[in-house]
This record gives C-alpha cells, structure tokens and sequence, in this order.
C-alpha cells in the first residue's frame, strides 16, 4: 500500500467521440399496467420484507487480507452492488451501501463485511445516484479526508459537506490515472435521477485497469448494444455484471435479468463473471432467490461452471489474470 497519495491525472475524452456512445438514458415514465404491479410488488415484496427477520451474512471474525501479486485482485461481494475490490497497489469500494433500511425498504440481508474491518480505503467509485448505489449515511463512515472519490458528472454536488479529499467527476469514456491504473467510465442504459424531477445526473460502470488485471462493474443497466463496444475497447479479465430487480414495478426497462447478464458477459469478451444487485434490497416483484436459481440454468446450459464465480456475501475471492489468459 503506497505511503502518500496515488497520481491522479483526469484525461477528457473529445465531446465529438463521447456523443456517438452516449449511454441509452430510460424514460421517466412507467409502463401500462403500472397499477397491477405496484399492487403485486407492495403486497408481495414490500409488506413481506418488512415483517421477514434479516438473515445474517459473512464470517463473525474481521477478515484478514492478504498481500496480492500485480496480476491478482481481491473481490468482495458486501451485497447487491456494494463491492471491496483490492489490487496489489489500492483498495476501491464501489457503489458502498451498509445501510439496513433505504427508506421504507428494509434489507434483506446484512452487509458481508463489518464496515469497521475494512482495511484502508484509497478509491470510491459511485456509479450513479440512486439510494441504494449512493449512500451519504455509508460514506460519513467511510471518508476521512484521505480517499478520492470518483462519481458521473452532476453527481458531486451530493456529496457536499462530506470529509473527501479530492472528488472528480467522469462522463462516458473518460478516463484517469490512480495508482499505478486507469480508471475508466463506460456506458450504461439506465438514469441517473436522485430525486424525481432531477434529469442532469450521468450514470454507468467503471473500469479499473491495472497493468496485468481488469476489472468491470457494470452499474444499473439494462441489456443494450453498449456491451460490446465495452469488450472491444478493453481485455476484462473479471466481470461484475447485475443479475435481479428486472420485474420493475414501473414496467421500465432499467435492469438486466441473468440471461441477460451471460449475454452481455458473452459482448464483453470477460474471462469471468461474479453476479450482483440481487437478493438483498425489496425493489422488484421477483422473489429474492429467483435471479439466482435462473442464473445457474443459463451457467449450465451456456456450460460456463468454470467461468462464473458466484460468492456469497463477504466471501474473499482472490483472482489471478494469469489463470484466465493461460487457459
């Protein structure tokens, strides 16, 4: 771990070339028949997880975390798109959520890791807005003035009278140095609105390049050609790619299902895929177990057993570039 803060170096990508890969942003408006699933995700999503006992995750003793090689990364899944990813040089969280209510929704399972046996944060990455992917109670327990944070353009302005050292602001394409890395933000089909009425917030995934592993995370998105534009300009080595919350109450379209999902690991051209945004927030009609039991018939059917890693929540999951790019 670097004594003194990683070279930050922000590069903008010409307008010219970021406006013909633009993420795909969703309407605002939900879809006919709104009223029957907001009855169906109310009465059978809502209302249950309120009375339902939170179930407990990850091991009761703080993890340890080991030194990595260059081409190694750590991944730890807290749950839905909370991850710990360690390189051999920086710790990232990304999308941090420790919070057991988000709003009325109370979560269904505990965070994997005690966010006071986190080891030292360098990087938070935010991918957009929306609560359960920007959580202000989470950071004022995370930021102590030494971590830089990286959110989509409008998105700073949420994180005013927060203790963050240094904060930048990314649009589709663009990129910076940290570390030893190149940080990238990518497209999504999603929105990025905090609030109802708010229409100027970006949104979409991070790449986190080292020089001998990368590493994406998608964000919220829906299935879209975006994808394999993705896998063409990069070599991902390990894919956190969202598999639930696809029966939207709204009817929009904003979210992937797990077919979805191999479908886009397939575009991207990643060497593997850990699943996420599933089973732990009530804000979608399918049952919290369903995007799982789907996943593993895509798994058996696409015959990807050795390709898809699926961690439970706080499982330490160690990665090497050279297993994948050696097969």
């Amino acid at each position: 771990m670097p004594d003194s803060d990683p070279p930050l170096t922000p590069r903008k990508t010409p307008r010219s070339s970021r406006l013909k890969t633009e993420g795909r942003r969703v309407g605002l408006m939900p879809e006919k028949g709104w009223a029957v699933r907001n009855y169906r995700y109310l009465s059978g999503s809502l209302l249950p997880a309120l009375i339902r006992k939170r179930e407990a995750t990850g091991p009761d003793a703080a993890p340890e975390f080991p030194t990595l090689e260059p081409h190694q990364v750590e991944v730890v899944w807290i749950g839905h798109a909370s991850f710990l990813v360690r390189t051999a040089n920086f710790n990232v969280l990304i999308d941090p959520v420790w919070a057991k209510w988000m709003g009325p929704l109370k979560r269904h399972r505990d965070p994997g890791i005690d966010i006071e046996h986190l080891p030292k944060i360098d990087l938070v990455l935010i991918t957009h807005a929306h609560f359960d992917h920007l959580c202000r109670m989470t950071l004022k327990r995370i930021v102590d003035g030494s971590q830089t944070v990286i959110v989509p353009r409008g998105v700073a302005q949420v994180l005013k009278k927060l203790n963050i050292d240094r904060i930048e602001e990314m649009s589709d394409w663009d990129y910076l140095s940290f570390g030893g890395a190149e940080l990238h933000f990518t497209p999504a089909h999603h929105w990025g609105a905090r609030y109802i009425h708010d229409t100027h917030k970006g949104f979409g995934g991070f790449i986190i390049k080292t020089p001998e592993h990368t590493v994406y995370h998608s964000g919220d998105s829906a299935y879209f050609d975006g994808f394999s534009e993705i896998g063409n300009r990069f070599q991902i080595d390990t894919a956190l790619l969202p598999i639930g919350a696809y029966d939207c109450p709204s009817g929009r379209e904003v979210h992937m299902n797990p077919e979805e999902a191999v479908q886009a690991f397939f575009d991207i051209k990643a060497s593997r895929m850990i699943p996420m945004h599933h089973a732990t927030f009530p804000i979608s009609n399918e049952h919290p177990a369903e995007p799982l039991e789907r996943l593993y018939r895509a798994i058996t059917e696409h015959h990807l057993e050795d390709r898809v890693v699926i961690p439970g929540e706080g499982q330490q999951v160690i990665l090497s570039s050279h297993d994948e790019r050696n097969r």
